[in-house]
């Protein structure tokens, strides 16, 4: 019968397709997510969506990287079974199965490369965000200072990284990270200009981020004013950590939608030093505003 021919070297592919399914099986154990042992629910850090997010990114490249070699070899050994049963060898056909195994190794490296580089990108952003939010945390330590700070606050279809609540106003608090272009003697140049519509790093203007946090200040300025019934200042801060800030918008004083900062010197950059704008009881009330929304839409996410 001439169809054993096709069907009997499918039995060379059975340890291929079992280290395939071992493969997609782990993938489960590189994203155990830690939970609490008194209640049960997710144990949430400082950057946790950005940890979810890296944590994806490496489920993703562990994956591709597993796969590579196990489902570019079938094609071949496949070929190799049918050698063993047919009676006659067709050139076409083991053309055929080159060419499925190099288009299969084509697009393997493709995914790969696009996965480090994902991995790469999501590193640095965790990083930043991290020293970012360990200096919010240190500035609450202190008890006499009335500092809170909610890290991943949920807006209505994305996440802030910090809002931080002080007594001189609430704080937007957005942080990229970006890779520093080289100039020409191979030094980095980590100058940066700030405009009021964009960013103009050395290697390309960037308009997004300050769009984000602008409108993420006015969506908290007006959830705040809905739910507590306060006035309060709320000011968006985007921080670059180690870029040079060259504010061309300085003239604009007060007045400027988002402020640039490095986020070397934290409390002195954001001005928390200064006249107290909210007394004890409007930032209670603040806070636990705040909190409130942070746990339920937790709770949410923890029953999906």
């Amino acid at each position: 019968m001439a169809w054993l021919e096709y069907l009997l070297p499918l039995i060379f592919l059975a340890p291929l397709g079992a280290a395939a399914l071992v493969a997609i099986t782990l993938r489960d154990l590189q994203n155990v997510g830690l939970r609490s042992p008194h209640d049960g629910k997710p144990i949430r850090e400082i950057a946790q969506l950005h940890r979810d997010r890296l944590e994806r990114a490496r489920v993703a490249f562990f994956l591709d990287a597993a796969l590579a070699p196990t489902l570019t070899l079938m094609p071949l050994v496949y070929g190799m079974g049918r050698m063993l049963f047919a009676d006659e060898q067709s050139w076409l056909e083991w053309s055929l199965y080159g060419v499925f195994s190099t288009l299969l190794a084509m697009l393997f490296g493709f995914l790969i490369l696009r996965d480090v580089q994902r991995v790469r990108r999501l590193t640095r952003s965790l990083a930043s965000e991290l020293a970012i939010g360990q200096a919010l945390d240190h500035l609450i330590r202190p008890v006499a200072k009335p500092f809170f700070v909610f890290h991943d606050f949920p807006a209505d279809s994305y996440s802030i990284d910090n809002v931080l609540v002080t007594p001189q106003g609430v704080f937007v608090i957005q942080t990229m990270a970006r890779d520093f272009p080289l100039d020409l003697e191979g030094h980095p140049n980590q100058v940066v200009a700030v405009e009021s519509e964009r960013l103009r790093f050395p290697d390309g203007s960037q308009r997004s981020m300050l769009r984000k946090v602008r409108m993420a200040t006015v969506w908290l300025r007006q959830w705040l004013t809905r739910h507590t019934q306060l006035n309060v200042p709320v000011k968006g801060v985007l921080v670059l950590p180690g870029w040079t800030i060259d504010d061309e918008t300085q003239h604009l004083g007060g007045d400027r939608e988002v402020q640039v900062i490095d986020g070397a010197d934290l409390a002195a950059q954001l001005g928390i030093d200064g006249d107290e704008k909210i007394d004890d009881e409007q930032r209670q009330r603040l806070v636990e505003s705040l909190d409130r929304r942070q746990q339920q839409c937790q709770r949410k996410a923890a029953a999906r």
